[in-house]
């Protein structure tokens, strides 16, 4: 497994820029953010994801368009809320239908980061429990009293911004329930490259997620069953992943034994 294992969720695979040419010419698109909805062509192809492409309106803006035309008003409301409660998420700008023009962020994501060297692990697993305790922080939608999940709170999801530091952008998978199951997914999320004996990444990942399971004050044990099963179920996930899910899980068991106070 890659890194690219840690991101199911957008924008995941960036393209090549060079095979895009001649696509995007938005000089004759209205300069409105609304006009974008439903172009035909909106820009070129910057990221493929799971369930939806991610096209370069400018360097301002992006289109982010599902491939098999699901509504996108829920996920775009949910990231309008966090923002609107200081939480850093992508501006939601318009949307109807499959499309949401979002604000386009630049920057590394903490995966490429942490591959570079340029953020430890430590700090990593710090900023990944300081996001989740700030998103489970604030009001949910409706005052259910549960938080707000993002369940692909991981590495490659992690936009490091020169002015706003870190920004977490993927939030198709986002619902509202219990802020334990967020937790558990994110360290099953890292888990799973870290029981991959054939992995590049197996130890550094064993590092974070130990990090991880330090830093956050949040237990994941008792979700941790429901995100394996939900893990286990997702068709998003490669060849061979499916099968990691179980071993991720003792893991982070494990881990969370050795991490509690004695």
């Amino acid at each position: 497994m890659t890194p690219a294992g840690l991101a199911p969720g957008e924008p995941t695979s960036p393209v090549d820029p060079s095979a895009q040419a001649g696509r995007g010419d938005t000089s004759g698109v209205p300069d409105t953010d609304a006009a974008l909805v439903g172009l035909p062509d909106p820009g070129p192809l910057l990221a493929a994801g799971s369930f939806a492409d991610v096209f370069a309106v400018d360097e301002a803006r992006v289109l982010r368009r599902y491939r098999d035309h699901a509504d996108a008003t829920r996920e775009a409301t949910l990231v309008r809320h966090v923002v609107e409660h200081g939480f850093p998420a992508p501006a939601v700008l318009a949307f109807a239908g499959s499309d949401i023009v979002m604000e386009r962020l630049h920057g590394p994501t903490l995966l490429q980061s942490l591959a570079a060297g340029e953020t430890s692990i430590n700090d990593a697993a710090a900023m990944l429990a300081d996001l989740h305790r700030s998103l489970h922080a604030l009001p949910a939608p409706g005052d259910t009293g549960n938080a707000i999940m993002h369940l692909d709170l991981q590495p490659g999801n992690i936009i490091l911004t020169e002015q706003r530091g870190p920004v977490l952008l993927g939030w198709s998978s986002a619902a509202v329930g219990d802020a334990r199951l967020d937790v558990a997914t994110t360290a099953l999320m890292i888990a799973e490259v870290a029981v991959d004996a054939g992995g590049v990444y197996s130890q550094a990942a064993r590092a974070l997620l130990a990090a991880f399971l330090s830093a956050t004050d949040t237990d994941p044990v008792p979700a941790l069953d429901d995100a394996a099963e939900r893990r286990a179920q997702d068709p998003t996930l490669v060849a061979g992943e499916h099968a990691l899910v179980p071993a991720a899980a003792t893991l982070v068991r494990e881990l969370v034994e050795v991490a509690r106070p004695h």
